[in-house]
């Protein structure tokens, strides 16, 4: 399994898209759908409308990655949202591609402490 870099910006797009689409055409539903730029250091990920496959759009200094995913017997748990594009971090991205439900996954609180004693 790859590991995306903890410092890239993760955006879902929520509605579920055409998996003909390549990376011309991720690109300009990133740049038109999104109103996000493509080329910025981000992964843009995709589903399909029966959420067994999730597609990824990275772009690295000299070109685009396109990465797919396909699940044999399961479904992808997407998060639900009135919003068009969510942002994630790369953390729950790789939770999400694990087939974790995020929205159920409950952190601690973050904590800010004055001092030690």
């Amino acid at each position: 399994m790859f590991r995306l870099a903890s410092d890239l910006r993760v955006y879902l797009h929520r509605a579920p898209i055409d998996f003909r689409a390549g990376i011309n055409s991720l690109a300009i539903v990133v740049e038109q759908s999104m109103g996000l730029d493509p080329f910025q250091r981000a992964v843009f990920a995709f589903c399909n409308r029966r959420r067994d496959r999730v597609k990824l759009l990275i772009y690295d200094r000299s070109g685009f990655w396109m990465l797919l995913k396909r699940l044999e017997a399961d479904r992808f748990h997407w998060p639900r949202s009135q919003e068009a594009v969510l942002t994630r971090t790369t953390e729950e991205l790789h939770w999400l591609l694990d087939s974790i439900d995020i929205a159920a996954v409950r952190r601690h609180p973050l904590r800010q402490y004055q001092s030690v004693g």
